[in-house]
């Protein structure tokens, strides 16, 4: 439990990373920030695959079409929504939306992975997830004033950048719990190959996907400057960082986190994310978050140490506890 927590909790400093990128670049297109990441992910996966080829090579060609549906959902698609959310929203708000996937995936796990990890009476998980979503809440509200405040806010902007931060919640309520179910079928396989086939089956499509928003930037004479745009430094700085860090670091401790805890707990634990998000907009910002913030925080992290103290009961078991 506490290996595989620390494991959970060092992915989710790392994927506080990718909240930062289209803050730190608004001038850049979300279709160009996610393409651009993943094909640093898969430059990335590059020399670390040729180290591992021996284990590289005991994928299937079932495995690699598997591993490519989570690099297209779970990568592409999800950080083309979330940095189209960033900036069309803002920061803080699609955070909180993203933060409700500890809720969401808690849930949707209790419902269907019964058989496999026991399921959590829902009397006993309850409390964890109503002290995270009030804690997810608190913050919400915070950020709605704020919203509130500013006269030139785009509403229109806005909303679209609620939608694409739902639609992020969405491939990312499917991704862990699909890429869950890989890993723990194959207990013998090992995580960080798994997080570099990931990386490798992510390139081709990132490197067509690049080239093509290229290519049709070229074509309708677009003013951004291609490839590296206005901050060449920066972009190419960032989205290496990204690459490794975030890509194949983050999703390397968040596999080990997935083959030693119940798919529930590890669900809840995608909170770290959305802690760490939080912290470094706030120090992007270079303020401290409001009193009401700092109570959602601290929220969040009851609802997690709650969710810890927690154990999956067998099936038959949690059922006669909940009747």
């Amino acid at each position: 439990m506490l290996i595989g927590t620390l494991f959970a909790l060092a992915a989710g400093l790392m994927w506080g990373l990718v909240f930062v990128a289209p803050t730190m670049l608004p001038d850049y297109p979300a279709t160009m920030l996610s393409f651009a990441r993943y094909l640093a992910f898969g430059l990335i996966a590059l020399p670390l695959a040729w180290l591992d080829r021996r284990r590289m090579a005991q994928f299937s060609r079932a495995e690699w079409l598997e591993a490519g549906k989570l690099s297209v959902v779970g990568n592409v698609l999800y950080y083309f929504c979330l940095a189209g959310a960033i900036q069309r929203a803002g920061g803080p708000l699609p955070t909180m939306l993203i933060g409700t996937l500890p809720v969401v995936i808690a849930i949707c796990s209790n419902l269907r992975d019964t058989a496999r990890d026991g399921r959590v009476p829902w009397l006993k998980l309850v409390p964890s997830l109503v002290l995270i979503g009030t804690g997810i809440g608190c913050v919400n509200q915070v950020e709605i004033e704020h919203l509130r405040a500013d006269p030139s806010a785009d509403l229109g902007r806005y909303g679209t950048g609620v939608l694409l931060a739902v639609a992020a919640v969405a491939c990312w309520t499917w991704y862990p719990l699909r890429n869950a179910d890989w890993l723990r079928a194959h207990a013998d396989r090992s995580p960080r190959s798994w997080a570099t086939a990931q990386g490798l089956a992510t390139l081709p499509l990132a490197a067509l996907g690049f080239a093509s928003f290229w290519a049709w930037s070229a074509a309708t004479g677009q003013a951004l400057a291609m490839p590296f745009g206005p901050t060449p430094a920066l972009f190419l700085g960032l989205m290496l960082a990204i690459g490794l860090f975030a890509s194949w670091l983050g999703t390397l401790c968040w596999n080990e986190a997935s083959q030693r805890l119940p798919t529930t707990l590890v669900g809840q634990l995608i909170v770290f994310e959305t802690l760490s998000a939080l912290a470094y907009a706030f120090l992007l910002r270079g303020q401290w978050p409001a009193p009401t913030t700092l109570l959602g925080i601290v929220l969040l992290v009851a609802g997690v140490a709650w969710a810890l103290r927690v154990r999956p009961e067998p099936l038959v078991a949690a059922e006669s506890h909940a009747a």
